[in-house]
Parts: C-alpha cells; sequence; structure tokens
C-alpha cells in the first residue's frame, strides 16, 4: 500500500511539471498530426498509386537516411546549442514540408518531400531527449518515458482511425494539411517552455575523455558512442534493439503488401491494426508506468520480442489460411495488440535505462547515436523485405521475421544475467574511481 501511495505521489508531482506537460502537450498534438499524414501516405502510395514493394519500401528508406547519416550531428547540436530553439525551428520548417505533400504528384516529390523532413525529424529527436532530461528528476524518469511512450500510443490509436474516417469523408489532402497545423501549434506551445530546465547541469567531461580534447566535433559527437560502450547493460540493450529492429520492419515495411493479399479486404483494416497495435503499446507503457522497469529492463526486452515475435508469425498464419471477414478482422486486431504489447516491453524500459544512466550533458550526443544505429537497422530491414517479399511473398517475410525476433529475444534472455553481472562491477569500478 505504502508503495502505490508513493507511486501515485510521484505521478501527481510530475504532472505538477508544468515545462514537462507543456513538452508532452506538445508531442501529443504533433504526434496526432504525424500519424493522419503517414496513413494518408500509405493510402496514396500503397493503394490509390498501387506501389510496388520496393516503391513501398523507398518511403521507410527516405525518412531513415537522415538520421543514419546525421545523428551524431544532430546530438551534438542539441547538447551545444539552445534545445528549444531548435525544436521550434524544426517544427515550422516541418509544417511546410508536409504542406507539400499536397501538391506532390509522383513518388519522387513524395520521396524528395519525406528526406527533407527526415533531416527536421533528425534535429528535433535528440533535442527533445535532452530537453526531457532537464525538465524531469532522475526519480520521475521511469513515469516520464511511460508517460510521453502513453502518449505516443494514444495518439497511434486516434490518429489512424480519425485518419480513416478523414480519408473517406474529404480525401488524402485534408489529414496533410491538419498534419501541418498541428506543428504550428505545437512549435507554439513550445514557445512556452523554458530556454534551460531545472535539472540541467554543467557541460562536463564524459569519463574518460581528455579535457584537452574537447572542442573537436569528431571526439565531442563520438562521446555518445564511447558512453554507451562503457556501460554493458546498455550496449547489450542497444545491440538487441538494433537487430530487433532491423529484423522486424523486414516484415512491417510490407504490412501493406500483406494486406494487400488478403481478398476482398476492407480499406480501413489497416488504420485499425495500426491503432490496435498502439493500443497494446499503450498498455505496456501504462504497466511499466505503474511497476517501472529499473531492475531488470533486459527481462523486459527479452519478453517482449518473444512475443513480437510470436505474433508476426500467427498474423502471417491468419492471412495466408483465413478468410476475410470478420473472425480474420478480429484476430488480425488482437495480434497487432499483442505486438504492440511487445513493442512497449521493448523500446520503453530501454529508453527508461538510456536516460537514467545517460548524463544530462551528453544526453543529445548518446541519443543521436543510437537514433543513427536504429536507422541504420530501419534501412536494412526494408532492403532486405522488399527482396524476401519479392522473392517469397509477404507471408514468408513474416514467418521469417518472427522467428528471427523470438530467437534473439531468447539469447537475451539466456546472457542477460551475465551481462548485468558485469555492468554491475563496471559501475561499482567508476563509483569507486570517482571517490
Amino acid at each position: 500500500m505504502k508503495e502505490e501511495n508513493h507511486q501515485e505521489t510521484q505521478t501527481e508531482r510530475l504532472t505538477a511539471n508544468k515545462p514537462f506537460m507543456l513538452l508532452i502537450s506538445a508531442q501529443l498534438i504533433s504526434n496526432v498530426g504525424d500519424w493522419l499524414h503517414l496513413l494518408a501516405l500509405l493510402t496514396m502510395v500503397g493503394l490509390k498509386w498501387q506501389a510496388t514493394p520496393w516503391e513501398i519500401t523507398m518511403l521507410s528508406l527516405c525518412m531513415a537516411v537522415p538520421m543514419l547519416l546525421g545523428g551524431p550531428l544532430a546530438g551534438y547540436l542539441s547538447d551545444m546549442m539552445d534545445r528549444k530553439a531548435l525544436m521550434i525551428g524544426s517544427d515550422l520548417v516541418r509544417a511546410g514540408i508536409v504542406m507539400g505533400l499536397v501538391f506532390a504528384g509522383s513518388l519522387w516529390q513524395v520521396y524528395l518531400l519525406l528526406v527533407a523532413k527526415g533531416v527536421m525529424d533528425m534535429l528535433f529527436s535528440p533535442a527533445k531527449s535532452g530537453k526531457l532530461k532537464e525538465l524531469v528528476p532522475p526519480a520521475q524518469m521511469d513515469q516520464a518515458i511511460a508517460l510521453s511512450s502513453s502518449i505516443e500510443q494514444i495518439t497511434k490509436i486516434v490518429g489512424p482511425a480519425a485518419g480513416g474516417l478523414l480519408v473517406a469523408a474529404f480525401g488524402i489532402s485534408v489529414c496533410y494539411i491538419i498534419d501541418s497545423a498541428t506543428y504550428l501549434l505545437s512549435a507554439l506551445i513550445l514557445l512556452a517552455v523554458p530556454h534551460v530546465g531545472k535539472f540541467r547541469t554543467e557541460r562536463g567531461q564524459v569519463v574518460g575523455t581528455n579535457p584537452q580534447e574537447r572542442g573537436s566535433f569528431r571526439k565531442e559527437a563520438g562521446a555518445g558512442l564511447r558512453l554507451i560502450g562503457m556501460m554493458p547493460a546498455v550496449l547489450s540493450g542497444v545491440v538487441m534493439l538494433v537487430a530487433v529492429l532491423m529484423v522486424l520492419t523486414i516484415a512491417d515495411s510490407q504490412t501493406v503488401t500483406l494486406f494487400r493479399e488478403i481478398p476482398g479486404v476492407s480499406g480501413d483494416l489497416l488504420g485499425w491494426c495500426v491503432a490496435a497495435s498502439g493500443l497494446g503499446t499503450l498498455c505496456a507503457a501504462l504497466a511499466i508506468g505503474r511497476k517501472g522497469s529499473g531492475k531488470h529492463p533486459l527481462v523486459l526486452m527479452s519478453a517482449g520480442a518473444i512475443l513480437m515475435g510470436s505474433v508476426f508469425v500467427s498474423a502471417a498464419l491468419v492471412t495466408e489460411y483465413g478468410e476475410a471477414g470478420l473472425w480474420m478482422n478480429v484476430m488480425l486486431f488482437g495480434s497487432f495488440t499483442l505486438a504492440g504489447a511487445g513493442a512497449g516491453l521493448v523500446f520503453i524500459p530501454f529508453n527508461s535505462m538510456l536516460q537514467r544512466r545517460t548524463p544530462e550533458a551528453y544526453t543529445g550526443r548518446v541519443f543521436g547515436a543510437v537514433s543513427s544505429l536504429t536507422s541504420a537497422a530501419v534501412i536494412l530491414g526494408p532492403v532486405a523485405g522488399g527482396a524476401l517479399v519479392t522473392a517469397s511473398g509477404a507471408v514468408i517475410a513474416y514467418v521469417v521475421s518472427g522467428v528471427l525476433t523470438a530467437l534473439l529475444g531468447a539469447a537475451m534472455l539466456v546472457l542477460r544475467a551475465r551481462i548485468e553481472g558485469k555492468d554491475k562491477r563496471v559501475l561499482q569500478d567508476l563509483q569507486e574511481s570517482v571517490a
């Protein structure tokens, strides 16, 4: 009972943190718009323009390449510049870019706009992670990450459903216009966020870095990777995250292709299944926010990978051997819900662990490095997925990715105790060296 009261008190204090609430309010608004525009984009390219699997794969590549190439640079800028200004500037530019999709008449125009938007996403993401670290005390970081993830998943539920209704009633362009407006509103809200958060720290040196070497961009940008390499649990989490993403995106990038193979499939089934995955991740976020993930994040990540892998295989089998109708819709909705829960168990504990273990002054560089690595996985996965789908079909792609994901989770579960033991020893050595 005391523990529950303590958690409730922590949550109350977190929600009373006005700068943090402004930050996630801006996130809520822009995320709703993002899902509207993403569903409209998939509908336009995948269903209206009947793009090939490789052309659909290119959508993911255009969004991921900027982060792959510029992640460390964006992280460096977010640690050295005004994070608030970076976020507002990114929102304003993205508003114009998304509006440009209204006038896009070819795939190449769409690709160029997505690359430009990816550059702005690249600048925004590490700046937001760093600002979160500035605004939230360490004791409330689990709750903050869970609340932020809950916001993301609520928008993932509401956005595609609303997008489906808007596309059906008013057409695809309306979704782009609304998304553009949400970026403008997000920028307006961010104006009220303080330039310097209460928990911002002095820009001191990283353990193991010579102060005389500071100032070199290459060394400063590489500080994120050096920090990750010094923390065995975080390093293992990054390796697992990258591997899971690469395997999952083999199939995930071809969801539209899989749904096209269902005879008589409903046009709005894709939107409902995307919303279902958001519902599953929301449930995982709420559970993690209540129970916490600090003690055994690698266990939760392993369980999530096993769950996701199993569900991907079952979804493929349902589409292959089932018949279109209410029963198939229910089965797919349930499968995507469980897959979303598995994703929450992988990503939320990892993000919490990364925020807790990273010094605030280097949050941008660490998250920029992680974003660059995960973007590499997001690029390689769809490329492999496009090749596999072209050669063997979407069902095989889903089965292969599901089996490999489950095996990755099982392998991490077996190695977890050894990794955590080594991480504990490294942490003790660092504490002794500081003392």
